[in-house]
């Protein structure tokens, strides 16, 4: 669909390190459909994670749906008969609004949303569908009204697929998988100066060592760096076809530009993972854990991974699980993972498990760096959703999540799992 000027350069690849692998384990939990999606005009497909508000209240987004049948986010209330839904507001391609959004939403501290579509607007990208937008939902006292505030136009990046990230200022950081000045994606923040919003792009990627095509969003240290993944380039020893993927940092300069290191290279060592597409998370200590989707060997299946600083300034990869496809463990971890107080990491796989149709999934910690997995919930197709996509914790420790497809209607759900 784009062209893609992937050139190998030669950087080195950080040191490896394979965990031992660990015994899998079922838990018994109890999971709840809190809502089955259904659109008369086709399929919904929620996509995303979810987020909470303190009331309780659950807000998500869907690529499909809606008045208009090109997406919505949406509200679940509890109520003493269960959750209760609505739209907040349909998505239109009428050459203005944006369409498809794909990483759920955020919310600022007086409880309006923030989100981007991956198509729409009055850009001419992707055929005609548009560039891409970022949004704004404020609620009033007739409902909510949605504000563009920013309309990619290609040049500075489209395909806005990421989840968002605001800073403690009401900026916002985001990525873009294609456009910009190499069109292989970007990092832009948006800020507002005088009732207008401004993106500034951060980084433009080159698809070649720096990486390119970042599907996933940006997350700050304490220090006020970046830190991402790209799905594709990278080092000497990325072997796929346009490079198997980066870890990166971006740090702000005295003179206002932000500078990328690349803190890992992914390749086609069994003991690491390719093509990562889900946003990064930090632990108390500094370090990094994430997702590939594949890699990790013959299965292919993907992992989860651990990146340590060090003193020398290098980061250190760990392995802490390695999916495997020829058993019942799950296939292509699709969810950013969700870390509890003790230092256990929850995530998703998209396929797999059971019964083929994608898994819940814990790792806990033990002693000599070693993780045990211990599998949740393993979807199915009849009263279930299947192919999950987002997760989050709630406040007793239960997991909110969606599926992409499944439930009564085969348009996906929304679930709850719970310890029995």
């Amino acid at each position: 669909m784009r062209h893609r000027s992937l050139s190998v350069g030669c950087r080195a690849v950080l040191p490896i390190i394979a965990a031992i692998l660990i015994l899998t384990g079922i838990a018994a939990t109890q999971e709840t459909i809190l809502a089955n999606l259904n659109s008369s005009g086709g399929e919904v497909l929620p996509k995303g994670n979810l987020i909470a508000d303190a009331a309780g209240n659950l807000y998500g987004t869907s690529f499909y749906g809606g008045q208009h049948d090109q997406g919505t986010v949406y509200e679940l209330w509890p109520t003493a008969h269960g959750y209760k839904g609505a739209v907040l507001h349909s998505f239109n391609p009428n050459g203005v609004d944006g369409f498809g959004p794909m990483s759920g939403v955020i919310m600022d501290k007086a409880g309006d949303l923030y989100g981007s579509t991956e198509f729409g607007g009055s850009g001419s990208c992707s055929n005609g569908f548009g560039c891409g937008t970022v949004f704004k939902l404020t609620h009033t006292s007739t409902g909510w009204h949605e504000t563009i505030l920013h309309d990619f136009q290609g040049s500075d990046g489209w395909q806005s697929y990421g989840p968002l990230t605001m800073d403690s200022d009401g900026n916002l950081y985001g990525t873009t998988a294609n456009g910009g000045a190499y069109r292989q994606g970007t990092v832009y923040k948006l800020s507002l100066s005088g009732g207008t919003w401004n993106l500034t792009t951060l980084y433009d990627f080159q698809g070649g060592n720096d990486g390119g095509v970042s599907w996933a969003g940006v997350v700050f240290d304490s220090a006020g760096n970046l830190y991402g993944v790209a799905s594709e380039g990278g080092g000497t020893n990325a072997t796929c076809s346009y490079g198997c993927g980066t870890v990166f940092e971006l740090s702000p300069t005295s003179s206002g530009e932000w500078t990328e290191t690349i803190l890992h290279n992914f390749t086609i060592d069994p003991n690491d993972g390719e093509f990562p597409s889900n946003t990064l998370i930090f632990d108390s200590a500094g370090n990094l854990y994430g997702t590939t989707s594949q890699g990790g060997g013959a299965t292919q299946a993907g992992i989860v991974f651990e990146l340590s600083p060090g003193t020398n300034g290098e980061w250190t990869e760990m392995m802490l699980h390695n999916f495997n496809d020829r058993s019942t463990d799950g296939v292509n971890p699709s969810s950013v993972l969700v870390p509890d107080a003790s230092g256990n990491l929850y995530g998703e796989t998209l396929v797999g498990g059971l019964y083929g149709q994608g898994t819940v999934f814990m790792l806990k910690p033990g002693t000599y760096r070693l993780w045990q997995e211990t599998l949740l919930h393993n979807f199915k197709v009849k009263n279930d959703g299947n192919n999950p996509n987002g997760l989050m914790m709630g406040p007793d420790g239960q997991l909110f999540g969606t599926t992409g497809f499944g439930g009564r209607f085969g348009d996906g759900t929304v679930f709850e799992l719970s310890h029995k």
